[in-house]
């Protein structure tokens, strides 16, 4: 399908899913795998895409230029919706129309964008701050109002108040979000599984539970979260965090020069996985291009 039709698709899945587990991509192909693993959508890390596209932590040193160029070949390469993490907006509300006008055009489904003072840390690390009420709720004010311009894209609106303010100020401010017309409700970093019960007694509209294996939000199972009344759950270092274990364990064995094959995918399955079947398909239909 093509991709100027994953905002849609995110929709219907919202309205026809009991739960939608949210895995994490940082890249082109890790999306590719999330795809063929059978997600139905996924979630552009700004942690993974910042430790694999810079090889730096999540601290707001990633530009917008960069997140769009990584969204972008996402995009390109696989057929679910792909929620974008758009940070802050990288600047006042006039940045948050252009960021969210950019990333709609690529082909992102929807587009989160968060109240942290900028340059925004990650949700379950130290040193984190938001700006002031009318700042953050012109952030999703400019938001919506490009997309009633014609930029379609679902609105994904985090709230880290929690950390700063405490919960009843992060239960406000994702309140008047879903009045200003966000999709998806995100209030970051509930410490205990009473305060994600009130989140979701409390906030009108999608929830979405970020679960960060080894952070401060409890790592419940789905049928758990569902119950609580999260729609989502968005997993965003399973996939990196994997794969950076499998990395330095291969390496390790190669450096000792000691067998790493129970370590690797068979060839074929790595090639085809990567797209060679598919690309060999369709270049037959050429003569020009196809090969023996």
């Amino acid at each position: 399908m093509s991709k100027i039709n994953q905002t849609d698709r995110l929709r219907l899945l919202l309205k026809e899913k009991e739960f939608l587990p949210v895995p994490s991509c940082f890249d082109a192909l890790s999306a590719k795998l999330i795809q063929q693993a059978n997600f139905d959508l996924t979630f552009m890390s700004g942690f993974a895409a910042s430790a694999s596209r810079i090889g730096s932590p999540d601290l707001g040193l990633m530009t917008f230029s960069e997140v769009f160029d990584q969204a972008n070949n996402i995009c390109n390469a696989i057929d679910i919706p792909m929620i974008v993490d758009g940070d802050t907006g990288y600047g006042n509300a006039m940045n948050v129309r252009r960021t969210l006008k950019e990333c709609s055009k690529a082909g992102c489904a929807g587009i989160l964008i968060e109240d942290q003072l900028a340059p925004k840390r990650c949700g379950h690390t130290p040193g984190k701050d938001v700006v002031g009420r009318e700042e953050a709720f012109d952030r999703i004010r400019a938001a919506n109002d490009m997309r009633n311009e014609g930029y379609d894209i679902l609105i994904m609106a985090r709230t880290d108040a929690n950390h700063t303010n405490g919960l009843k100020e992060a239960i406000f401010r994702a309140q008047k979000f879903y009045e200003l017309g966000a999709d998806i409700l995100f209030v970051e970093a509930p410490k205990n599984k009473e305060e994600m019960i009130t989140i979701c007694k409390e906030v009108q509209g999608y929830k979405i539970a970020n679960i960060v294996e080894g952070g401060i939000t409890p790592n419940l199972p789905m049928k758990e979260l569902t119950e609580i009344g999260y729609k989502l759950a968005v997993y965003p270092l399973t996939v990196m965090s994997s794969a950076m274990k499998a990395m330095t364990n291969s390496l390790d064995l190669l450096f000792k020069d000691e067998d790493r094959s129970d370590l690797l995918l068979d060839f074929k399955d790595l090639r085809q996985r990567v797209g060679f079947d598919d690309y060999y398909e369709i270049s037959s239909k050429y003569e020009t291009s196809k090969r023996d």
